[in-house]
């Protein structure tokens, strides 16, 4: 496990966007909820939360689009414009957090998920 001052940087497939996420996450999880999968293309998403303030460097260009979820509250994706890789993602449900795609992090250390949201939607 890494110390709470570590900085793993994230990176897009073409590697434009960079940010670069302070610390320990709060918790890591995936989701294999229906958005998860079109998001990602695969059976679930496995995404690091961390708190909003722990983004301390970010680089290239990102852009956002925000859905509803099933609650009715806002699920936000940032991605590289250039490749689409989506790199992190916001919840109005998830005040003053963020949560990072773990594929991105290059990290085969990083923590597995501790649970899986929308079991029942699992391939």
């Amino acid at each position: 496990m890494h110390s709470s001052n570590t900085k793993r940087t994230a990176t897009c497939s073409c590697r434009s966007v960079e940010l670069v996420p302070a610390g320990e996450p709060r918790r890591v999880y995936a989701c294999s909820c229906m958005e998860c999968q079109r998001c990602t293309g695969t059976a679930f998403s496995y995404r690091a939360i961390y708190p909003g303030s722990a983004l301390v460097g970010q680089k290239g260009e990102t852009r956002s689009w925000r859905r509803s979820g099933s609650s009715g509250q806002w699920l936000e994706q940032t991605f590289c414009t250039t490749c689409g890789s989506v790199v992190l993602m916001r919840a109005e449900g998830l005040k003053d957090a963020l949560s990072v795609s773990v594929g991105c992090l290059e990290d085969p250390e990083f923590p597995p998920p501790i649970m899986l949201h929308w079991p029942h939607r699992k391939h």
